[in-house]
């Protein structure tokens, strides 16, 4: 059973890599379900606080990456029309260039949506920048974050074997 719990584990953690490409998975959310399962292997659990304190840094990062970009739109003049339009390019890009596709598609998207709602090419230009930003800072973020934990389950594993 424990070494089904951490391949699984394993299996979790990458996902959450691959997740923090891509909005359907919750990229650092599946790395923690990783370092949780391990968790329960009759090895050696985890401190209770490890776990509590991923679990947080998780789900700040998983609001963050919904809030930043938008934040990002709004503090550069960015409007409703410039948010549905990061939204729809957003879904747009991923289906058509994966993960890059992503991030073009929302700044496309937030720029057509500004460009309806101020019709001035300069103007429209800004706020979809900050899309942009926004969007490769959460990105980053979640990949940092799920690397630390892919980091701390190979720990986990490292300790598991010297004993």
């Amino acid at each position: 059973m424990d070494i089904f719990l951490l391949i699984l584990g394993l299996i979790l953690c990458l996902t959450g890599l691959i997740g923090s490409f891509t909005p359907v998975i919750p990229g650092p959310l599946s790395s923690w379900l990783g370092i949780l399962i391990i968790h329960f292997t009759s090895y050696m659990p985890f401190n209770n606080n490890l776990i509590i304190i991923t679990f947080l840094i998780a789900f700040i990062v998983f609001l963050l990456d919904i809030f930043i970009p938008v934040i990002g739109l709004q503090k550069l003049g960015g409007s409703k029309n410039g948010l549905i339009g990061a939204t729809i390019g957003l879904f747009i890009g991923l289906f058509i260039g994966g993960p890059f596709g992503l991030i073009l598609g929302a700044f496309l998207g937030a720029f057509s949506g500004e460009l309806i709602d101020k019709s001035n090419f300069k103007m429209a230009l800004k706020p979809a920048l900050g899309t942009f930003i926004g969007l490769a800072v959460g990105t980053a973020l979640k990949f940092l974050i799920s690397t630390v934990f892919l980091g701390i389950y190979f720990y986990k594993v490292y300790t598991i074997i010297l004993a």
